[in-house]
């Protein structure tokens, strides 16, 4: 089995608490521009909807500042929708209205219960297996339970250090391709992620570890611009298929990835 094929994705719009209020591990050299950072996630869903998706918009909550970052209130699957306890108490909260449109899409719903936690962006679905990151947002309890809701894949814990989730420094760039940051934590994170894989992998290594988090959708590669990644787009310019780049420098200073801000359904 390869990366999943895509037919849908859910997305939240930007509040307008978010550059006050976000939840993230340093404060930014400069502020989010709340208007710049509306218009680059515009643009990041035109690019959902030009790659295939159809793409359902979750009403935005300014009680919730991150609720941008969709992906990560919930683990889908085929036709199962995992709802974590998410990892930061100020981010549970936002999982509500994500349950009820998985429900109206017709999933099966399981809920996470304390002492288990789990944000989603800790999760890497290679199609085969999991690898999940044991984070300051993830505990062991949460992976056992993420291993419980889809029991017919194996699922394996990695060590995440010094970075907000996993897929921060590690994702998926092809069917068996995963993109790896430069960093001495990432390096950490894949030796520990080669040694427990159950399937055979190719990497390819970004200097920069942001530019290791990559959206692989249907067959195309989105990355961040040469502008925020200029270490690092001579690696992907050298991969083989289409590639899309999105400029997501103002969502990054709330620690947004590219993958943080669409929940993709299969």
């Amino acid at each position: 089995m390869a990366v999943p094929k895509y037919t849908r994705a859910i997305v939240c719009g930007v509040p307008g608490s978010l550059p006050a209020n976000a939840q993230r591990l340093e404060e930014p050299d400069e502020p989010i521009d709340l208007e710049k950072a509306r218009q680059q996630h515009s643009h990041y869903v035109e690019t959902l909807k030009k790659l295939g998706l159809r793409v359902t918009h979750i009403e935005t909550d300014e009680a919730y500042p991150d609720c941008v970052f969709v992906a990560d209130t919930a683990v889908c699957v085929r036709n199962t929708a995992l709802i974590p306890n998410m990892g930061h108490e100020s981010r549970r909260g936002e999982v509500k209205r994500i349950k009820s449109a998985l429900t109206e899409m017709g999933f099966d719903i399981i809920c996470m219960k304390e002492p288990a936690f789990l944000d989603a962006g800790d999760v890497l679905f290679t199609g085969r297996e999991f690898f999940v990151g044991l984070s300051s947002r993830t505990n062991k309890e949460g992976i056992d339970a993420l291993a419980k809701a889809f029991p017919d894949f194996s699922v394996s814990s990695i060590k995440v250090r010094k970075h907000l989730h996993l897929q921060s420094i590690i994702t998926m760039a092809g069917d068996d391709l995963i993109v790896v940051g430069g960093s001495p934590m990432a390096s950490e994170a894949w030796v520990e992620l080669e040694s427990k894989a159950k399937f055979k992998y190719r990497k390819v290594v970004t200097p920069e570890d942001r530019a290791a988090n990559v959206l692989y959708v249907n067959g195309t590669l989105v990355h961040e611009p040469a502008k925020d990644i200029p270490g690092s787009i001579s690696v992907f310019q050298g991969l083989p298929g289409p590639k899309m780049e999105l400029d997501n420098s103002e969502l990054s200073k709330a620690d947004g990835s590219l993958t943080c801000c669409c929940l993709l359904l299969q």
